[in-house]
This record gives structure tokens, C-alpha cells and sequence, in this order.
């Protein structure tokens, strides 16, 4: 029997330096596997990412629209996989990945993600990474990779192109009404460039109060304007 066919969907943005170690990391695997694409969705980058991507290997498009939510939906509707998984730019997946989603695919698993680790052996980092083996919504964030089935991704609604940020918290909750998401043991390893360059704590921080200003009902003007004037080096 066939295997199941994999699109992993990166979105990106000035991620010069970080996609083409990531798109290298992941063709030896997809090679090997023989039923799985990469695709690399750039939003008008300035910096090399897309003649990165490619070099290293990647299917590179270029989404009509700027943002991780409408780049993600270009992706997944330009894509040929039966199994969706969603993957950031500096975030690395355990071995055996796509076996493992096609295998919780086949029991039922509608959708799922990895626990995550850090890039940084800070105590924060090591906390926080701790707590994503539980299934709860605010430990669910898109540094843990996602894949869910194509059926089910059309179903809820694919991500919510009106949010700038907590776009992937979102369409988690709306998958963990199904009942059928999982968290899976492995972990996804991420860059804490984003910590190091704010603080460990002080970031920590900052993303608590988005979500609960987020589910208390702010506006996504104030929330991406509070991530502006918070978080240096941003993209959005």
C-alpha cells in the first residue's frame, strides 16, 4: 500500500541565514521517503530567502499575501498532500516525523503537534518546554509544528487570515473541539533567538498577556500594535 503523501508547509519572511540550514536538514528525509513535498512560502522577502530556499532544495512560492496565516493557507491550496504539516523556519522536527503523522493519521488522529524544545538550555526555556507535553490551548503555538488531514483543514475553516498573531492558537482550538488531536511525545527543536534577544522572562511574559488579551476579547489592532512596541526585531 501506498504511503500517504506528506506537504510540509513553511512559511517565511527574512529568514536569510535560518530556511536554507532547514530546507537542508529536511530533502535527505523527503528523498528517502519518496511521498513528500517542501514547500517554502515567501511573502516578498529582501534578504535572499527565497533564492535560499530553493538553492537548498525547497519548492518556493510566493504568497499573494503577507502574513504566517494567509501564507499557510497559499501553501496548503498549492499543495499536493493528503496530510498537511505546518512548520516554521527555525523549527527543526524529530526523526521519523512523517511516518509518525501517517501512523496517528491512521488511528483516527485528525491533527496533532510535537512537544517543543529549545536551542537554549536556559531554565525558562527548559520550564516552558516542559509544560507543552500537556493539552492545554496556552501551550499550543506554532513552534511545535502542526499537521492535520486536508479534510479536516478545509472543515474547520484553514487559518484565520484576519489575525496577525495567535492565528495558530486558533485553528488549535477549533481542532481540539474534534476531539481527535494529539500531542505527540517527540519534540520539535526551535531557535530562542526571539528569548535572546528580549529577555527569557520578560518574552515569556509578553506572549501570557497576548493570549489572555486575546480570549479576553482585544482587537487584533491592539494586540499587533502591543507586539510591535513590545517585542524588538519583529517581522510583523
Amino acid at each position: 500500500m501506498s504511503k500517504v503523501f506528506v506537504s510540509i508547509i513553511i512559511p517565511a519572511y527574512r529568514e536569510a541565514g535560518e530556511i536554507g540550514k532547514l530546507v537542508r536538514f529536511l530533502m535527505p528525509l523527503l528523498k528517502a521517503d519518496g511521498h513528500a513535498e517542501c514547500l517554502v512560502i515567501d511573502a516578498g522577502s529582501d534578504d535572499g530567502t527565497e533564492a535560499e530556499a530553493r538553492e537548498a532544495g525547497a519548492v518556493v512560492l510566493q504568497s499573494p499575501r503577507k502574513g504566517r496565516a494567509a501564507q499557510m493557507n497559499y501553501g496548503a491550496a498549492q499543495s499536493r498532500g493528503a496530510l498537511l504539516y505546518f512548520l516554521h523556519a527555525d523549527s527543526y522536527p524529530p526523526a521519523g516525523f512523517l511516518d509518525e503523522i501517517r501512523a496517528r493519521a491512521k488511528e483516527g488522529r485528525e491533527s496533532g503537534c510535537y512537544r517543543l524544545a529549545f536551542d537554549e538550555p536556559h531554565a525558562v526555556m527548559r520550564l516552558y518546554a516542559w509544560f507543552t507535553r500537556f493539552d492545554l490551548l496556552p501551550f499550543r503555538f506554532g513552534d511545535q509544528s502542526l499537521f492535520v488531514t486536508r479534510e479536516v483543514f478545509d472543515a474547520v475553516g484553514r487559518f484565520d487570515e484576519s489575525l496577525v498573531v495567535m492565528e495558530d492558537n486558533e485553528l488549535v482550538r477549533l481542532l481540539r473541539k474534534r476531539n481527535t488531536f494529539v500531542v505527540m511525545p517527540g519534540e520539535v527543536t526551535t531557535s530562542a533567538r526571539k528569548y535572546r534577544q528580549n529577555g527569557f522572562v520578560r518574552l515569556q511574559f509578553i506572549f501570557a498577556v497576548i493570549f489572555v488579551l486575546h480570549y479576553g476579547g482585544a482587537s487584533q489592532q491592539l494586540l499587533v500594535q502591543f507586539y510591535r512596541d513590545s517585542i524588538r526585531q519583529n517581522k510583523i
